[in-house]
């Protein structure tokens, strides 16, 4: 069964990486992964945080702080080092046969920490403001898919890496956006003060 799960990972990301490929997304994709890309729409976030909700913004900021802190930290920290998976392209036997678009890296491949940290930041999101903007949810889901996805594309993860790494970062944004609500937040921020 275990060995099953594997090969079909495999398969699976040989269908993204190979099977998918063309040139606009050996451009994008490494672009979707790249924390800086992103870096003007945390500045967004920061900004219409503070300026719609002034103190509960820079509260709301503050746990989003602490979900990424988790979500990597459990992600990174905790279950990379239980189940020290190899990356595809550090994986012997298998590293031959994908596209590298991006530098390896050294470090274990599951679950993915992109995965973890974005779906965990889109799900807090979600849980916060899904009643207030319902756009949200597939805005927020869309924008952490394609950062996962693209993990699997340039050859650094697997599918199943991603997909663990999206239901523990979603957990994880779930747990802290209903403290944020029902902690701290429930009286005051449907008022927007």
């Amino acid at each position: 069964m275990f060995e099953q799960l594997i090969q079909f990972d495999h398969q699976a990301f040989l269908g993204v990486n190979q099977g998918m490929a063309n040139p606009f997304f050996d451009w994008i994709m490494p672009l979707l992964r790249n924390r800086y890309f992103w870096a003007p729409l945390y500045l967004f976030l920061i900004i219409f945080l503070v300026k719609n909700y002034k103190k509960n913004g820079w509260i709301c900021i503050v746990f989003l702080l602490i979900t990424f802190a988790i979500a990597d930290y459990f992600s990174a920290s905790v279950l990379k080092h239980l189940f020290e998976r190899l990356r595809p392209c550090n994986e012997p036997g298998f590293k031959d046969e994908i596209r590298l678009l991006v530098a390896c890296g050294s470090g274990f491949s599951f679950p993915s920490s992109h995965a973890t940290n974005h779906f965990g930041i889109a799900m807090f999101l979600i849980t916060v403001f899904h009643q207030r903007w319902r756009p949200i949810i597939p805005l927020a889901l869309f924008w952490a898919f394609c950062i996962a996805f693209a993990q699997v594309y340039v050859g650094v993860h697997f599918p199943l890496d991603v997909t663990t790494g999206a239901i523990v970062g979603c957990l994880v944004g779930y747990v802290t956006g209903t403290i944020f609500l029902t902690s701290y937040m429930h009286k005051t921020w449907n008022t927007g003060s």
